[in-house]
């Protein structure tokens, strides 16, 4: 099963498998991982699963959506790499990936 690497704003790193077509949302929710609170069920209305992707993994993950974008608007510190993880599907190309959570959100 392919993994996915959470760090905390504090340096914690929390790896957790994620099945194919899980967003990352989900498992970062099931395996309890702190700054990930996916309060809307991942239903992209809420940015409470709001993280940075890392530079090698942009592309791989693809563009946000209109409904993304205004939701990361009500989102605190976002950057140019910030997305949704509930909007991140999982799959075999993104086995190993590596997002980070804002400070503000733990």
């Amino acid at each position: 099963m392919p993994k996915v690497t959470f760090i905390e704003h504090n340096g914690t790193a929390h790896t957790v498998e994620a099945a194919n077509g899980e967003s990352l949302m989900r498992a970062a929710v099931d395996n309890n991982v702190p700054g990930i609170d996916g309060d809307c069920g991942g239903e992209c209305a809420c940015a409470t699963c709001h993280v940075y992707v890392e530079a090698d993994w942009w592309e791989k993950v693809g563009g946000r959506t209109e409904t993304e974008e205004t939701m990361l608007s009500f989102a605190a510190a976002t950057k140019d790499n910030s997305r949704l993880c509930c909007q991140i599907m999982m799959s075999d190309a993104l086995d190993g990936i590596v997002v980070h959570t804002p400070d503000g959100q733990h």
